[in-house]
């Protein structure tokens, strides 16, 4: 297998605010080969974390989104028997019915692996799996092969993809998958970090706005009782439809005034939680 060039480092991309910490895990991870594990409530920028990396070193981004019905072979290769069928029924068809390599189809990571050029991976919500695809999958990750059974080939990888791995800690993982990745929890930023993640989005945000919205968003996540808090996903978007509104008056935001709470919180239990205590708010 031909990895190429060294990767040059990461170093933050053009929508994403970057610490020192999270910079070395990521460039040590590369360094080493190893899958990146990342994990931290919803919202903290562990998906975009991939799309960065991406971004910066100029390399295709693949995304497997893992759900709890995913079988690893649909996630390696899939025999698409049925179209096989139809084109044999039919005879219609430019493919050669007999070549059953004609209908295999790579899945995500398949695609990763015969990429001609260097990808990042991006396996999205792996404590959605059980324990045994999780597992599995790392030995494929690790031998950089796996085979079809159904013409008798390996497909080994042109190239190790930068694996990241992300988790919103639901379920425990495996020691045996955590003994293989590197780690990193991805805490909420602290006020003065989200308001550079804000300027990034909009460099020309009043300062009004910017100080009034973030303070906004704190008081708001500590609400008791609420299960899902607002992110910074949320925030982004919640100044997003402030600005948008022709009446909106910063004034009326500084005095408690609340307004597309629908924006900010997404389960309805918490949006009456959050009605009812942005009722009693004095800034």
């Amino acid at each position: 297998m031909n990895d190429g060039n060294q990767l040059k480092k990461f170093a933050g991309a053009s929508q994403y605010v970057l610490d020192d910490e999270l910079a070395k895990i990521v460039n040590i991870t590369m360094a080493l080969e190893m899958p990146l594990l990342l994990k931290g409530e919803p919202g903290t920028g562990k998906t975009m974390l991939a799309h960065a990396i991406a971004e910066a070193l100029d390399m295709r981004l693949i995304v497997l989104n893992v759900k709890s019905s995913l079988k690893l072979i649909d996630s390696l290769y899939q025999y698409d028997t049925l179209t096989r069928l139809n084109d044999s029924r039919f005879g219609d068809s430019q493919r050669d019915v007999s070549n059953i390599e004609e209908y295999i189809r790579m899945g995500k990571i398949g695609q990763a692996f015969v990429s001609d050029e260097r990808v990042v991976l991006l396996i999205d919500e792996i404590d959605k799996a059980d324990t045994d695809f999780q597992d599995d999958m790392l030995d494929i990750l690790d031998q950089m092969h796996f085979d079809i059974i159904e013409i008798d080939k390996t497909v080994k990888a042109k190239h190790r993809p930068v694996v990241i791995i992300t988790s919103n800690a639901k379920k425990d993982l495996s020691d045996p998958f955590l003994g293989r990745c590197n780690f990193h929890h991805i805490a909420f930023p602290e006020p003065d970090m989200m308001k550079e993640i804000v300027r990034v989005h909009f460099p020309d945000i009043d300062k009004e706005l910017l100080d009034s919205a973030v303070h906004t968003l704190y008081r708001l996540r500590e609400i008791k009782n609420i299960e899902k808090k607002p992110a910074t996903r949320e925030l982004i978007n919640w100044i997003r439809a402030l600005k948008s509104d022709p009446d909106f008056k910063i004034k009326d935001l500084i005095k408690g005034h609340v307004p597309y709470l629908g924006v900010l919180f997404k389960k309805s239990p918490d949006l009456f939680i959050a009605q009812k205590a942005v009722g009693h708010f004095r800034m």
